[in-house]
């Protein structure tokens, strides 16, 4: 069964991802946060190392409750400084809480995080494989900061997009490669 070039066969943790999660759609509110947050962590690194940490970051992380994370003050942050199991950048770890309020107003807005992407998106899968951003993508990730959020540029956006399903990028000989 031939998979997408990034995969590590080595893995199972990224097979797994690939086969199950990554370009599969899910618009879960939850998940949709989760995802924001993690690709944020990912700037600079790779998909792996964070996928990795995944676990630890939700329980360090309160399993990504939105509002256990609104309440983060300097203890928490001090706490997550310090978990040698999650990605310990300072900023991005402030950037996450900074982003989980974004995400709060952005639902409060629009009636979902869903509805606000919905807006950028629209209501089609777009198939493409060949890229790395998009007009799409750049224009989410410019509102995004101007709403305040940090760590969300046009790649970190694209990846998120290609993630929870908007845009599905599997290789043209993946076995999971679907055409519109």
């Amino acid at each position: 069964m031939k998979r997408c070039s990034w995969v590590n066969l080595n893995n199972p943790a990224y097979v797994s991802y690939h086969d199950k999660e990554w370009g599969n759609p899910n618009f879960d509110e939850d998940y949709l946060f989760e995802m924001l947050i993690l690709e944020a962590f990912q700037a600079g690194l790779s998909w792996e190392i964070v996928l990795n940490k995944r676990e630890a970051f939700r329980k360090a992380y309160d399993g990504f409750d939105l509002e256990k994370i609104l309440s983060y003050d300097e203890a928490k942050i001090d706490e997550l400084l310090n978990n040698p199991d999650i990605i310990r950048n300072k900023l991005k770890i402030r950037a996450s809480i900074t982003n989980a309020k974004v995400f709060k107003l952005i639902e409060e807005e629009f009636g979902s995080f869903y509805a606000y992407l919905k807006g950028f998106v629209g209501d089609e899968i777009i198939y493409e494989n060949d890229k790395t951003t998009s007009e799409i993508s750049d224009k989410l990730s410019k509102d995004l900061k101007k709403r305040g959020m940090k760590f969300v540029g046009s790649t970190t956006i694209y990846s998120f997009l290609q993630v929870v399903g908007f845009i599905n990028s599997h290789d043209d000989e993946c076995f999971l490669k679907k055409t519109p």
